[in-house]
């Protein structure tokens, strides 16, 4: 018996056609299962790689927010929080690219959310850092654990970016292998091997294509990068360079050049050019600093003068910092700053200091005067005129009594007024020390000096519940008297004088116009009273020295008492303002900070 039965040729040529035509079907299903399965890897490798690039500039943009934060408390350089200011937006464009890219994995959302916590912790450690390094609020146990705290944050960033790359990473090796399983389940047929490295190579042509494209991409926002860096030390009028300690190459950028004088290459940078450009006066103190780079790997902040090209006259500051990179190699990285302008802007602000000290002692001296040489004659004047008998006033014409009448009165206004700008200078010149105080005690005080003017205008005061203030207690408890004393001096005729102290907290955007925005609280403290009031227009001028509303015939006084106001307002850094209602009332209100 045959196995195999006997064709004629017109059966062979349908049977190896309906073959043919079979295999070429299978062949082609088969490279198409094989390219669906490639094109399926190919989009979780693109996936991966697109979760590692948004990692990467995840803690790129940290990254550059610390050397900006360093940069800042290094040298006080407000241009250094350029990146730090930037990286937020950085940081949020990465994590809602990433929370799309992970949305149909649980688990990565879960990580994405962890990373997100630690990235806000180590923000708010940047800020903590910058309020402790800041000379107002300085504190170095704060900085310290602060900067140390942020090391651990960013070990555990890179912990939390390096989990979530090995998970995408174990997506990306799980779905190869059941790629590589199926493929070990197919003929291996040459036919299919070809059109397989055929349908490769056409693959690899298009990704190239595409590498290059986005070679040329990347290539251009280098080239704008460093465009970028070269105008902005250009602007910031400093220069970054490099000195490989291993090869003592030193590299220059184009800035230092023009810095000094000259275009850019023009010199070979080494140790004695730079030392050429050094002004005579610091140029063994360079020279000293040169050989410490080598023998202490770091280089100090150091200030010294340059010559220029143009023997012009320069202020620098330099320092360095000891990189050491992935091959071992170290390199020292510097930075020069020209400091003339902030140099001679620094001289002109001495100068203007040691003016402003000399006008202080000045005022002092004039306060010496106020307080004894022109008081002393008053003091006689006022004793010889106490000296003369009624009787003998009695025998005095008319027009003598009058005008001893008014010497007693000009002496007497005379040593108030004298008295009224001995207080206006001790608000500038005093010792300002704050103390925390209750101001109900203060308002207590001030209630206390003028009791005997409330007594005889029957006035009510009621007084709210005043906050504690770390404040300048006489100061405040002056401008207490010197409100109450104005709602009592003009008071209505035949009315009880009603005044009322009342207190709120507030938000400095409340008052975007009149508060600094810098200090978000303040405590409003308004004095209301029922008076004779003034015409709204003068509610600025009031509070200028020696502006009077009335003559002093009429009511008495100096025009001092709200300039002093206003100065003890200033001293606190709070801010006062005024409004009335002619025959209705005034309202004087304080703003001190919290």
């Amino acid at each position: 018996m045959k196995l195999f039965p006997k064709f004629n040729s017109s059966n062979s040529l349908r049977v190896i056609f309906v073959i043919a035509v079979f295999i070429l079907l299978f062949l082609s299903s088969l490279g198409y299962k094989h390219n669906q399965d490639l094109n399926a890897s190919s989009k979780v490798a693109m996936h991966t790689y697109e979760i590692n690039i948004q990692l990467e500039r995840l803690m790129s943009a940290i990254k550059d927010a610390e050397t900006g934060q360093r940069g800042y408390i290094i040298t006080r350089n407000s241009r250094f929080l350029a990146p730090y200011i930037y990286s937020r937006d950085k940081v949020n464009t990465s994590f809602i690219t990433l929370k799309k890219l992970t949305a149909d994995n649980p688990v990565q959302q879960e990580n994405l959310r962890r990373l997100f916590k630690l990235i806000i912790q180590r923000f708010t450690s940047f800020e903590n850092c910058f309020k402790y390094s800041d000379p107002k609020t300085y504190d170095k146990r704060k900085l310290d654990n602060h900067m140390f705290g942020g090391r651990i944050l960013m070990e555990n960033i890179r912990f939390q970016v390096d989990k979530m790359n090995d998970i995408e990473k174990k997506y990306l090796d799980r779905r190869l292998k059941i790629y590589d399983q199926e493929i070990s389940l197919s003929p291996v047929f040459s036919i299919s091997l070809f059109l397989a490295a055929l349908l490769f190579i056409l693959l690899a042509y298009r990704q190239i294509s595409k590498d290059i494209q986005r070679l040329k991409v990347f290539n251009k926002k280098l080239l704008i990068s460093s465009r970028l860096m070269s105008e902005s030390e250009s602007i910031g009028k400093f220069s970054t360079w490099q000195w490989d300690l291993d090869t003592q190459k030193i590299d220059y950028s184009d800035n230092q050049y023009r810095l000094l004088g000259v275009r850019p290459n023009a010199f070979v940078p080494v140790q004695e050019t730079f030392l050429d450009f050094v002004h005579p006066d610091d140029k063994e103190a360079i020279a000293a600093s040169m050989e410490e780079i080598v023998t202490k790997k770091h280089l100090p902040f150091i200030y010294y003068k340059v010559l220029r090209a143009d023997r012009e006259i320069r202020y620098y500051k330099s320092t360095g910092k000891l990189l050491t990179d992935k091959q071992g190699s170290k390199i020292l990285l510097g930075i020069n700053f020209d400091i003339t302008d902030e140099h001679l802007l620094n001289i002109e602000l001495q100068e203007r200091n040691d003016e402003l000290e000399k006008s202080n002692k000045e005022l002092a001296s004039f306060n010496h005067v106020a307080s004894h040489d022109l008081q002393e004659p008053l003091r006689k004047i006022q004793t010889f005129i106490s000296r003369i008998p009624e009787a003998e006033k009695a025998g005095m014409s008319d027009s003598a009594k009058d005008y001893l009448y008014k010497i007693e009165v000009s002496a007497k206004r005379m040593r108030v007024l004298i008295d009224d700008l001995l207080l206006f200078s001790r608000t500038n010149t005093t010792k300002k020390e704050f103390i925390k105080s209750n101001l109900n005690e203060l308002a207590e005080n001030a209630k206390s000096e003028l009791l005997e003017i409330i007594d005889e205008k029957k006035a009510v005061i009621t007084v709210s519940k005043l906050p504690k203030l770390s404040v300048i207690p006489y100061q405040i408890e002056q401008l207490f008297i010197n409100l109450i004393g104005n709602s009592l001096k003009y008071s209505r005729p035949d009315t009880i004088p009603e005044i009322h102290i009342e207190s709120e907290k507030i938000n400095s955007s409340d008052y975007p116009g009149l508060l600094d925005q810098n200090t978000r609280k303040f405590h409003k403290i308004t004095f209301k009273d029922n008076g004779m009031g003034f015409d709204p227009q003068f509610k600025e001028t009031i509070f200028v020295l020696f502006q009077r509303l009335h003559s002093k015939t009429d009511y008495p006084g100096t025009g001092i008492g709200l300039a002093i106001c206003k100065k003890i307002t200033d001293n606190h850094k709070g801010y006062i303002i005024a409004d009335s209602t002619p025959d209705k009332g005034s309202e004087f209100t304080v703003f001190l900070p919290e």
